[in-house]
């Protein structure tokens, strides 16, 4: 199913195209726990003030909910959650940088992100909500987009889940609001995946990660460490 948008979302996918400079790499596992609410919102309004605590709280609520649904209810209520509350904007506004990948806490905290930000959001928060990392992946895709009479294509990254290995997943991405298979989204090509647990060549739920000295994926590390260091792990 193509995906045809205005020339508004386009954007989304041309701050994403930096995606292509990363390598498919090995990455190191990390353990996610449950980081105390008022831990974070102490944090939050240390480093962001108090204008955004009452979508902290709002997320609590909804990951309080999401834990007590079957998992497909989890992945309704996180992506609805992220894709009304947060804004899409470049990381160059928001961060100053070129290319930023932000924790849960940081997204919140600003009230916008690109479509990484929007993928990790997703991602940490469906597993405090009980999903395990073995069905999710974080996937870097190219999207085939017609807006204002203009083909264009653009690296974009989605979140996957996969109900078992070998399932058609389905996409979670922050340009459509309905989840949809992989099957059904055919402007979406995918190239790699990754999660806690390693990279992956390509998008089967069934791959192991690649194995080898194929060096790191340094903002997505550097990601985990920062989420780690703000109670994730």
């Amino acid at each position: 199913m193509s995906l045809n948008i205005g020339r508004q979302a386009v954007p989304a996918l041309r701050r994403c195209g930096s995606l292509l400079a990363f390598p498919i790499v090995l990455a190191t596992c990390y353990v996610f726990a449950q980081p105390s609410l008022s831990a974070l919102q102490a944090q939050l309004v240390a480093r962001f003030g108090a204008a955004r605590s009452a979508l902290l709280d709002d997320w609590g609520r909804v990951l309080a909910q999401a834990r007590n649904a079957g998992e497909e209810g989890k992945l309704a209520l996180v992506n609805d959650f992220f894709n009304k509350n947060i804004l899409f904007e470049e990381d160059i506004s928001t961060w100053q940088q070129a290319d930023y990948w932000a924790t849960p806490l940081e997204t919140i905290g600003q009230g916008k992100g690109d479509c990484e930000d929007f993928a990790i959001a997703k991602y940490f928060s469906l597993r405090m909500a009980g999903i395990p990392i073995s069905k999710m992946r974080l996937v870097y895709v190219k999207a085939q987009l017609t807006g204002g009479g203009e083909f264009v294509q653009r690296a974009h990254m989605v979140l996957a889940y996969y109900s078992r290995p070998q399932a058609d997943p389905l996409i979670l991405d922050n340009l459509q609001k309905a989840i949809q298979p992989a099957s059904k989204r055919r402007d979406l090509q995918p190239v790699f995946s990754f999660n806690s647990e390693g990279i992956f060549a390509g998008v089967s739920g069934a791959e192991p990660p690649s194995a080898g000295k194929l060096g790191r994926l340094s903002r997505w590390e550097n990601l985990l460490q920062r989420a780690r260091a703000e109670g994730f792990d």
